[in-house]
């Protein structure tokens, strides 16, 4: 059994795999994780784990963990099933070598757009050849209410809406409209210049806005919420 450890900007994500299947998943606090892993290592007889971090998790934690199980701990120098061209490879997230490495996985021989609407947004390609390129990162749906509120004097601090239309017609329909459709026209518009250079593109849609987006995106798309903890069991798979 795999145990992985997603630690993400806002939560901690884990998983228990058996071979490529799921049979386990739950999120986690910064204060209790490895006293919680702990417990999912014993109840599920986990043999190795890898855990990736863009969040904040010390030495200490690791160290522990490393004492109950074989633990590798993801960066730029970890043996990964596709060819990094990206130009400066040590500044590449562990999130994003994740997702990669998933869609190298799912989707061999295919190109792929992966794209990860959590608290940023990021876009990697990976072509048929199996080589990784790159792609964008931009400000979240989160992220983009803060931006209002922080930056400005008297916006308020809004939660995404189900409900928005075009035009907004008060301070807080207004900036419904400008986040969310800002959002969705910014994703369509990345997918079509991709399929513009690529038209046998696979679309790839994950991250904690998956739910909220996937539906109004024109252009189609796979929704996997679970893609980069499967890529995260690729990679330990690929190492083992």
């Amino acid at each position: 059994m795999n145990l992985i450890i997603d630690v993400g900007n806002t939560r901690i994500k884990t998983a228990v795999f058996d071979d490529s299947k799921m049979i386990h998943n739950e999120s986690l606090t910064n204060d209790s994780f490895v006293s919680e892993a702990k417990k999912i290592i014993k109840k599920y007889k986990c043999t190795s784990a890898i855990i990736s971090s863009v969040g904040s998790v010390n030495k200490s934690q690791i160290d522990e963990l490393r004492a109950e199980i074989s633990l590798i701990e993801l960066d730029y120098n970890t043996k990964v099933p596709f060819v990094n061209k990206y130009a400066t490879p040590k500044t590449l997230g562990v999130d994003r070598i994740a997702l990669v490495s998933s869609a190298i996985s799912k989707y061999p021989n295919k190109n792929v757009l992966i794209i990860d609407a959590g608290t940023c947004i990021t876009y990697d390609f990976v072509n048929n050849e199996g080589n990784y390129y790159g792609g964008a990162i931009s400000p979240g749906l989160q992220m983009r209410y803060k931006a209002l509120n922080v930056f400005t004097e008297k916006l308020p601090l809004l939660e995404p809406s189900e409900k928005f239309e075009l035009l907004g017609n008060s301070t807080e329909t207004s900036i419904h409209s400008g986040i969310i459709n800002g959002v969705i026209n910014e994703i369509d518009g990345i997918i079509k210049q991709y399929r513009k250079k690529n038209t046998d593109l696979t679309v790839v849609l994950t991250g904690g806005d998956v739910n909220f987006l996937s539906n109004r995106l024109k252009n189609g798309i796979f929704a996997n919420p679970n893609f980069l903890l499967e890529g995260l069991n690729t990679i330990l798979t690929y190492n083992i």
